[in-house]
């Protein structure tokens, strides 16, 4: 089954495409969210395989939805607007529905899906967290280390810090490995920042974060 998730802040479009998907025997829809926020943390916690996302929506469009993702899912552009047709398709969305969208119009996306090529995505710079109800960009390269305290993460970046809700295991999948290395059940760390490394610890700058024995030799490969 095809695991699906729709992003809409229409009540309206939602209950539209639930139907649709209902009446697809490939597809199976795991939640409706009303805004990107609610999306990013389904998409963190589950397995998604194909999303129908509207473009105008509060807090990120659905196309700064696309480009904050690391590894997005596939996904189908859903809107009452024609001028991001063009965008779509330089974001390799599957397909552009126009609303109202139309069971018939709908299997010709699902269609698509089911034959387009796997094609692998461009590293991303940067990634979104939730802070404080907000989704905050923050750029990896900016990023000193990150700490887990309990079921949230501390993210230093030298001039801000932002707590997010988040599992150590869930950031080690989305940040790049060629940049970052948990050196630590508690510390992930941005090798890039490293002035120093001695046996139980390694400098960041002015900083010092603690080596555990079993991570000490993926941090020197």
């Amino acid at each position: 089954m095809i695991q699906c998730l729709i992003v809409d802040d229409e009540p309206l479009a939602q209950q539209i495409l639930e139907n649709h998907i209902l009446q697809t025997p490939q597809l199976q829809l795991v939640q409706k969210c009303a805004n990107s926020l609610e999306a990013f943390e389904v998409i963190h916690r589950e397995k998604i395989d194909l999303l129908f996302l509207d473009i105008r929506m509060p807090i990120l469009s659905g196309i700064e939805f696309i480009q904050s993702l690391k590894n997005p899912p596939a996904f189908i552009f859903t809107t009452a607007f024609s001028e991001y047709a063009v965008m779509s398709y330089e974001l390799q969305a599957v397909d552009y529905l126009l609303k109202p969208i139309t069971y018939e119009r709908f299997q010709v996306s699902v269609a698509k899906f089911l034959k387009q090529p796997i094609v692998p995505q461009a590293e991303k710079s940067y990634s979104y967290f939730k802070v404080n109800g907000k989704l905050i960009k923050v750029e990896h390269a900016a990023i000193i280390y990150v700490q887990s305290v309990k079921d949230y993460l501390l993210i230093n970046t030298g001039q801000s810090k932002y707590i997010t809700h988040m599992t150590m295991k869930s950031l080690v999948e989305l940040l790049p490995s060629t940049l970052f290395r948990r050196v630590h059940r508690s510390f992930l760390i941005n090798v890039s920042h490293i002035t120093a490394i001695s046996k139980s610890t390694i400098e960041l700058g002015k900083t010092r974060v603690p080596v555990g024995e079993k991570y000490r030799q993926n941090l020197l490969h």
